[in-house]
């Protein structure tokens, strides 16, 4: 079969086309043939081993995947762990999931990781309560323009996104924020306490570094910063004090310690499936690309070019 594989951590050159021998199910594990690929964030730092997760070599990256599983012919989307830049791959039985009628798998991949991701950042991480606003930086992402659409069913009173050109600002309106604002880190929290008269009472943030700086200072008193990516791979530090002197909160959120108890993803997962059903949810579908063009699509990914879910076609 057609695979990525990487033999050595890198650049996105690193990411080869190879043929490799179709993989065997283990115990507790389907194997699927996969129709699409979905790309996130988290997959530029397998490529470059400096995540949360550590990982050996060689490997083929990539952690969702939707297809057809061989032993039932039912049409899934699984969360693979890696493998998934392939023609193949195998998941646990356990992650995998059948996809409901009306739902495409592009629109499945995109629920999967990033849309539960956006579910648990409201409802478990920030534990939103009615009226209170809501920042989403990079708000055109994948997680992003899913965390948009959600902020009103979930109770928010105001949804403030952030993106970084006219293009995505207009998606993220488009998708139903109140307003949407430069992500330039420089002036962010003035900008934050401006779009919402001062009071920001939960920020989603993702990058890291500067950005998480100025999402923190413009948090109202009782304000939690959740926080769930490192995009500028710079780290932050945060005193006691600093938290103390406003009463904020700093969480943060890895969607891997939901992996494991299936009350939080089995639920989440079929309450989107059912708010896509309904036409109250729509995945922002971006580019496709070839399976042998995944370095190129890691390079938009991380250089901000790209809006919405990204996906590998393994066929083209």
């Amino acid at each position: 079969m057609r695979a990525i594989q990487i033999d050595e951590f890198g650049g996105p050159e690193v990411l080869q086309l190879a043929e490799l021998p179709v993989p065997e199910p283990g115990e507790g594990e389907a194997l699927i043939r996969v129709s699409l690929a979905g790309m996130n964030y988290a997959d530029t730092h397998q490529r470059t081993n400096d995540y949360l997760a550590s990982y050996e070599l060689p490997l083929v990256p990539g952690g969702e995947v939707a297809g057809v599983r061989e032993d039932t012919g039912e049409r899934v989307v699984a969360m693979s762990g890696l493998s998934g830049y392939a023609e193949y791959a195998t998941a646990p039985v356990a992650l995998t999931f059948p996809i409901p009628d009306g739902v495409d798998d592009g629109t499945a991949l995109a629920l999967l990781i990033q849309g539960l991701t956006a579910w648990h950042l409201y409802r478990t991480s920030a534990k939103l309560a009615p009226g209170e606003s809501v920042v989403v930086h990079a708000a055109a992402g994948g997680v992003g323009s899913l965390a948009v659409q959600l902020g009103a069913p979930m109770g928010a009173g105001r949804v403030i996104a952030t993106a970084s050109t006219e293009e995505k600002r207009a998606l993220a309106l488009e998708l139903g924020a109140d307003v949407a604002i430069d992500a330039d880190p420089e002036g962010m929290k003035e900008r934050l306490e401006e779009a919402n008269g001062g009071k920001v009472d939960v920020v989603f943030e993702m990058a890291g570094g500067e950005v998480f700086e100025q999402s923190l200072a413009a948090l109202a008193p009782f304000g939690r910063l959740v926080t769930y990516g490192i995009a500028s791979r710079r780290p932050n530090e945060v005193s006691s004090g600093a938290l103390m002197r406003r009463s904020r909160a700093v969480i943060g959120f890895w969607l891997m310690h939901c992996i494991g108890r299936p009350e939080m993803v089995d639920e989440a997962l079929a309450d989107l499936f059912a708010r896509v059903q309904r036409g109250e949810l729509r995945a922002h579908l971006g580019a496709t690309y070839p399976l042998a063009d995944a370095g190129r699509a890691q390079v938009d990914l991380a250089e901000r070019r790209t809006m919405g879910k990204l996906l590998l076609d393994p066929s083209a």
